[in-house]
């Protein structure tokens, strides 16, 4: 039977793709419609569960199957297009009705639409109210817009239906899903756009009708299911970067299809520019995983056509302006309000989070970093107002911060002879921190030790507080971890990297702890993480240990922390790469810095924390007193015994894993600090020195400090003055190294940041790369021999790859044989090596004590002065200065491939850390109140935007 001319035929489209859940239903809530639709497409678009295996249809109803997945878009208008024609005597009034397999009608869905458009004749698209499949009371769509950007909205979403919207029926757009529309108009319009496969093909469906002078409308009597957005229809799981690709690349297309003729190439122009900005503010916001869809979803439409299409078809049936649907449009007002009542509702959401009962400012942690500060003014007073440091593995910094950037990566190294290679991972710390005080980097370094001890008391302050309860046992963690022997070790002997690491370690147990909660924490570990691999090499199997650890342990939320090291592996990378190639991949572990002769401690001493074996300067105190050899480490025993009795107490209280995980923790730092002291990959003058086994022990000693304080939290009433006696007795084992700069026994000193003598400093002015030959007599009588350019070596100079090397270049064998031959009188003409090797002066260091070294000293001063080729400057703070009066070539500053190498790790550096770095910036207010008294770290894991970050 054909319909009446007067009576609309409609023909329902139903799509399903893997529908297997919801099909069913649907089905079943067709066929109890009040009014049916007189035909039925069920197109299967690619379904792999056998949700359409056993449908078959007669009839005016059929099912087609198309190969591969196709979107609900696709799908669509291949359904339409096997919509035979209506024979009729008359003009059939012919609608399409679009279905999603989720998409399960109310009975009167489709007469409730039918009613809206018969009543208003105007309206050729009209859409139901989608409800969530499982919660019917909850609106999932009821109309759309967007912005004058083109950025789609759902107009109500995820709302209590309450009918506080049904008055407003008249909008720019409806859903595709329950969708009825006119089919004339669809054939007149083209249908959806096929550059809009995935999103917003219906929104842009309703804006053509629109400027083709239709209206659309939303039909609140008519109700129908839906389990997820359209991007989401077909899909098992939909990763957040192609979430944001597809609306992005949707909007991006509308925008070019509705442009301006004449502003349609600004539009092009900037696509790509606005893609770069967006994605560095969804690095701020805290939204990674967006950032490859924006930059993804801008190419697309740049390089990818479909507009041309889109704009033609717009033109031909467009009949009135903009303004018409202006009115529909979503004002910057309304997305303003949107976005706060979003931020309240993440606000609420962490609003009853419990917090930490101590408090920095009321319950002593204030006071604890002030006491720390004073400690380090009465310790370090010589070094308050020196512009730089020097001494042990210090060295000042290069003048400028152009200088300092220009040491770091892979490319030209001018210390000694000079070669092409990758800079330590710890030259960009550096170069970072000579920055920050741009008008004098060395005085970066000079604020690094004397906030050592207050920066170490606060980030021990906070790491404390994560894992205890009670208001003052942060305090005592604090003043532990401030005044431990690898700390105080490390400042007066000039390992730099080792005090940053000590400094670093505490935020980082605290980031690697949070990671799971959100995105800036987890990339604060990361930074946190690259700084202290950087700082102390030695340190990276256990990081790496550690981060394992987290990633098993939080399992679910490992998507965040997984991504911890990758920073670090990029320093590290060029200089792994290097060494294995050198065949010596241990020497990875060198300290950075200034090679420095270390003296290995035993076993025991390092069980106590000692990272030296003066016993942190009570072995010279206590000389006077000829006290027998085994009374020391006894008393260092009896006074460390304390502190090692609370932490092993831990382990009966009832947090007893959580004071296991930091005891084992500190047998992790142990055996990297006593695996140190059996590595010996660094070159010290005439002999090799072991690596410094502070930094395993600054390890050892935060697991040891948190594992106290967890015992000290669950005593009873005599906690506090265990405590007191615990951190007394702790201090006192330090007590000497705290006096070493008032006992003349610290290896730094201030200095004014020139290196080598006045003479050259003035020559270097004019000729930056004037090479300055050190000879350095050594205690066994042999001569130590190093090549200075310019000013001076500097501390970013400095290079493992040069003080691990297993052997001489050839400029390193020619260096040694020009040294060898003027340091004796012989036969050896120095003029062709001098010449090659850029050599103007040569500096006899002083000798020292050792009678095998000022022999060797003589000797070389008696030939060196002898020599008609030299003229004797005179006596230098530093040694005997003489001067090549001959010629030399200008020296090596690299090839232009490595200047090109070197500029390109620069740029990878910055985007790494540059995203990383703004990913770590908080961006959103975490306002919390008390209402537990469970400590932080035993509670659920909270995000603002839990799904996003996925």
């Amino acid at each position: 039977m054909q319909p009446s001319a007067s009576q609309p035929r409609v023909t329902a489209i139903l799509v399903a793709a893997d529908g297997g859940d919801h099909l069913d239903r649907t089905l079943d809530a067709l066929a109890r419609q009040t009014r049916h639709p007189e035909g039925l497409v069920v197109v299967d678009a690619g379904s792999t569960d056998g949700s359409t295996a056993d449908l078959a249809f007669g009839g005016s109803a059929e099912l087609i199957r198309l190969p591969g997945h196709r979107t609900f878009a696709q799908a669509v208008a291949a359904g339409v297009r096997e919509v035979r024609p209506v024979d009729a005597d008359g003009p059939v009034d012919e609608w399409l009705w679009f279905l999603g397999h989720d998409n399960a009608p109310a009975p009167t869905a489709l007469a409730e639409l039918l009613t809206a458009v018969e009543i208003a004749p105007s309206v050729v698209v009209a859409g139901p109210k989608l409800v969530h499949d499982d919660d019917p009371s909850k609106i999932r769509d009821f109309g759309e817009s967007m912005t004058r950007t083109g950025r789609s909205l759902v107009l109500v979403q995820d709302e209590l239906d309450q009918g506080q919207h049904d008055r407003h029926t008249d909008v720019l757009g409806v859903a595709a899903a329950g969708m009825l529309v006119r089919r004339s108009v669809w054939e007149q319009l083209g249908g959806f756009d096929p550059a809009l496969p995935d999103v917003d093909a219906a929104l842009d469906l309703c804006v053509r009708a629109r400027l083709a002078g239709h209206r659309v409308a939303v039909v609140p009597e008519a109700r129908i299911t839906s389990a997820g957005p359209v991007e989401e229809f077909g899909r098992k799981r939909l990763t957040e970067g192609k979430r944001v690709r597809m609306h992005r690349q949707a909007q991006l297309h509308r925008r070019m299809t509705y442009a301006p003729a004449g502003l349609l190439w600004l539009h092009w122009l900037m696509l790509v520019p606005f893609a770069v900005g967006r994605a560095v503010g969804h690095l701020v916001a805290k939204h990674p995983a967006a950032v490859s869809g924006e930059l993804a979803a801008a190419f697309a439409v740049a390089f990818g056509g479909g507009t041309g299409r889109s704009r033609k078809v717009l033109a031909r049936n467009r009949s009135v302006g903009w303004a018409a649907v202006e009115p529909l449009r979503v004002s910057w007002r309304r997305v303003h309000e949107r976005r706060t009542t979003s931020r309240d509702v993440e606000l609420a959401r962490v609003e009853d989070a419990p917090i930490a009962r101590a408090s920095f400012l009321g319950d002593g942690g204030v006071w604890v970093v002030l006491a720390a500060a004073v400690l380090s003014v009465v310790t370090l007073f010589p070094l308050l107002g020196s512009p730089a440091l020097t001494g042990g593995g210090l060295l000042p910094l290069s003048t400028t911060v152009g200088r300092l950037w220009q040491n770091v990566g892979y490319g030209w190294h001018s210390i000694g002879t000079g070669f092409t290679g990758p800079s330590d991972p710890f030259t960009a710390v550096v170069a970072v921190l000579g920055s920050i005080t741009f008008w004098s980097p060395s005085t970066s370094v000079v604020l690094v030790v004397l906030l050592a001890f207050p920066v170490s008391a606060l980030g021990a302050w906070f790491a404390v507080r994560k894992v205890t309860t009670r208001a003052w046992v942060p305090v005592v963690g604090a003043a532990l971890y401030a005044i431990a022997p690898t700390l105080v070790g490390a400042v007066t002997s000039g390992h730099l990297g080792a005090v940053i690491a000590h400094l670093t370690l505490p935020w980082l147990f605290l980031a690697l702890l949070e990671a799971h909660r959100s995105w800036a924490w987890a990339s604060g570990a990361a930074i946190l993480f690259a700084v202290v691999a950087a700082s102390a090499p030695s340190l990276l199997p256990v990081l790496l240990v550690a981060w394992l650890v987290s990633l098993v342990v939080g399992w679910r939320r490992a998507h965040r922390r997984v991504f911890v090291p990758v920073p670090a592996a990029v320093l590290f990378l060029p200089l792994v790469l290097a060494q294995v190639a050198r065949g010596n991949p241990l020497a990875v572990f060198a300290d950075p810095g200034v090679p420095s002769a270390t003296r290995a401690p035993s076993a025991f001493q390092l069980a106590i924390g000692q990272p030296v074996p003066d016993w942190s300067g009570w072995l010279q105190a206590s000389a006077p007193l000829g006290l027998p050899v085994w009374v020391l480490p006894v008393a260092m025993a009896v006074l460390a015994l304390p502190v090692a009795a609370a932490a092993l107490g831990a382990m009966l209280g009832h947090r007893w894993s959580v004071a296991g995980a930091a005891l084992v923790l500190a047998l992790l730092g142990y055996a990297t600090a006593f695996g140190a002291t059996q590595l010996a990959v660094t070159g010290v003058g005439s002999t090799t020195t072991i690596i410094w086994p502070g930094s395993g022990l600054s390890v050892s000693w935060l697991g040891i400090v948190a594992a106290a304080c967890i015992g000290l939290d669950v005593l009873p009433r005599t906690a506090p003055v265990a405590a007191l006696v615990a951190t007394v007795l702790a201090g006192v084992t330090v007590a000497p190294a705290f006096a070493a700069f008032y006992l003349q026994t610290a290896a730094i000193q201030p200095t004014s940041g020139r290196v080598l003598s006045a003479y050259v400093n003035a020559e270097a002015q004019a000729n930056p790369d004037v090479g300055t030959l050190v000879v350095d007599p050594q205690p066994d009588g042999s001569l130590s021999v190093a090549l200075e350019r310019g000013q001076g070596s500097t501390l970013d100079d400095q290079s493992t790859l040069e003080s691990t090397a297993l052997a001489l270049s050839r400029a390193g064998e020619q260096l040694t044989t020009l040294a060898g031959n003027l340091a004796s009188r012989s036969g050896y003409d120095p003029r062709p090596a001098l010449r090659s090797l850029g050599v103007s002066f040569v500096l006899l260091d002083d000798a020292g004590s050792s009678p095998e070294a000022q022999a060797v000293h003589d000797r070389a001063a008696g030939a060196i002065g002898q020599n008609a080729l030299f003229t004797s400057i005179g006596e230098t703070p530093s040694g005997q200065l003489f001067h090549f009066d001959g010629t030399v070539d200008r020296t090596s500053t690299g090839s232009a491939a490595a200047h090109a190498t070197h500029v390109a790790y620069l740029v990878v550096l910055g985007v790494v850390f540059g995203a990383a770095a703004l990913l770590a910036v908080p961006t959103a207010p975490r306002r919390r109140r008390a209402t537990s008294n469970r400590i932080e770290a035993e509670e659920p894991a909270t995000t603002f935007d839990e799904e996003r970050d996925e």
